[in-house]
C-alpha cells in the first residue's frame, strides 16, 4: 500500500519563524520532545499502556500529553471513518499534530491501532524531516487474547457482522517490521512494560536537560 504525499493546496504560504528557538523550549522544560507511537490491535493494552506511562512521566515531573485514537475520534477527526482511505488521513492528522506537541518539548503517547506500515512510516517520515523524534512502540498482542479481552465488546460485534473494515477480522493489521520498542502485552505486566518504556526514554536521553 502506497501513501500519496498530501499535496499543498493553499498557496501564497510561508512558514513563519519565532525567536524561541526549540532548544529554548527543551531547555525550559528539562526534556526533549519525542513522539511514542503505540500500535497494535484492538484491546491490545495500547490505552493501557500510554495511561501508566504518562502518570509514571507525570511522577518524574515531566511533561506528557496523551493522543488517543477515540478521543481524537470524538473531536478533529470526527469526520472520518474507518475505510482505508480515512483511517490514512487520520494517521496523517494525527502525525502533524504529533510533531508539533514535540516542537514544544512535549513527550506525546499516541494509541493508534494504525494498523498500515505505510501510514505509520508516513508519520515517521513527517517528524524525521523536521529533525524531530520519533519512537514506535508496537504493542504486541495475539488475536486470540485481544478478542479474549474484548473491552468494548468490539470483536464480539465484528464477528456478528455488526462493525465492519474491523481490524484482525475482516481488515488487516500491518505489524512493524523495525519498531524501536516491542511489548508483548499477553506476556508481561503492566509494569514490567512501563518500566522498559521509561529505561529507553532516559538511555536515549530524552528525561534529561536538553544540551
Amino acid at each position: 500500500m502506497n501513501t500519496p504525499t498530501t499535496p499543498q493546496v493553499a498557496t501564497n504560504v510561508t512558514w513563519h519563524e519565532g525567536e524561541v528557538t526549540r532548544a529554548d523550549r527543551f531547555n525550559r522544560l528539562g526534556q526533549k520532545g519525542v513522539t511514542l507511537w503505540f500500535t497494535g490491535l484492538s484491546g491490545s493494552g495500547k490505552s493501557t499502556v500510554a495511561v501508566a506511562v504518562e502518570k509514571a512521566l507525570h511522577k518524574l515531573g515531566k511533561l506528557s500529553y496523551r493522543l488517543d485514537g477515540d478521543n481524537i475520534r470524538l473531536g478533529i477527526n470526527k469526520n472520518l471513518g474507518f475505510s482505508a482511505e480515512d483511517r490514512t488521513e487520520n494517521i496523517r492528522r494525527i502525525g502533524e499534530i504529533s510533531k508539533l506537541y514535540c516542537d514544544t518539548g512535549i513527550i506525546t503517547l499516541n494509541s493508534f491501532i494504525s494498523p498500515y506500515r505505510e501510514d505509520r512510516d508516513q508519520v515517521r517520515r513527517i517528524h524525521e524531516e523536521g529533525g524531530y523524534n520519533f519512537i514506535e512502540v508496537h504493542v504486541d498482542c495475539s488475536l486470540a487474547c485481544a478478542e479474549r479481552r474484548d473491552p468494548k465488546g468490539l470483536y464480539k460485534k465484528a464477528r456478528a457482522g455488526e462493525i465492519k473494515n474491523f481490524t484482525g477480522i475482516d481488515d488487516p493489521y500491518e505489524p512493524p517490521l523495525t519498531a524501536e520498542i516491542t511489548l508483548h502485552t499477553d506476556k508481561m505486566s503492566l509494569e514490567e512494560e512501563v518500566e522498559i518504556i521509561l529505561n529507553y526514554l532516559q538511555e536515549h536521553r530524552y528525561l534529561i536537560l536538553y544540551k
